[in-house]
């Protein structure tokens, strides 16, 4: 039995072979099956997202140890209001929010916040990603994010590196679908530039 503490609040994680096995779930049942009948079975839902919310978390603040702190606030967040999320709804939207929210109030809270460029199309004749493959793609995007204004990178880290939709990036942000596809062109096209002058 392994104990973490989170200000205050003990969650217990039970290493059991015998406990029972999640992984024909999908995450809006877990959420219902916590809900109502076993509390600890969130621990599914943290090795599920752990890593990819510390991730997602470290694009935008570039600090592990803040990183980390971010997403075991969100999850203590999600675990506390989980009876308030719609399970009609995707959890996976749902969970990112709550880290988008508690990444951007320490951004706003050390004053981190990177001074936007202006919004003004960006030059560019072709599209970045016609220029690299995928994986090409994904190592220029992780050196040039750190120099793009949030504005920005946030949309084309869930796009390219997270693989979200669209739509699942429009819930995250709370922005128009069509907003997202406006980011994530002038990203692209702004990535393209900073990483032209490495």
């Amino acid at each position: 039995m392994l104990s973490k503490t989170f200000e205050g609040i003990t969650v217990l994680v039970r290493y059991n072979r015998t406990m029972k096995s999640y992984t024909t779930y999908t995450d809006e049942k877990l959420v219902s099956h916590i809900r109502t009948e076993q509390k600890e079975a969130y621990t599914e839902i943290v090795r599920r997202y752990e890593k990819k919310l510390t991730r997602y978390a470290m694009y935008l603040l570039h600090d592990s140890h803040i990183a980390d702190d971010v997403v075991q606030q969100s999850f203590i967040k999600a675990y506390i209001n989980l009876n308030g999320f719609n399970i009609q709804k995707s959890f996976s939207s749902w969970i990112y929010r709550i880290v988008h929210n508690e990444a951007i109030n320490v951004i706003k809270k050390y004053k981190k916040e990177v001074h936007l460029f202006e919004t003004s199309d960006f030059e560019s004749s072709q599209d970045v990603v016609e220029d690299y493959s995928k994986k090409e793609l994904t190592q220029m995007v992780k050196s040039c994010l750190e120099q793009m204004p949030i504005e920005y990178s946030e949309p084309l880290t869930l796009f390219s590196l997270e693989e979200k939709s669209y739509t699942e990036i429009s819930d995250i942000l709370r922005m128009p679908v069509s907003s997202v596809g406006t980011r994530i062109r002038r990203a692209k096209q702004l990535m393209k530039q900073i990483c032209q002058r490495k």
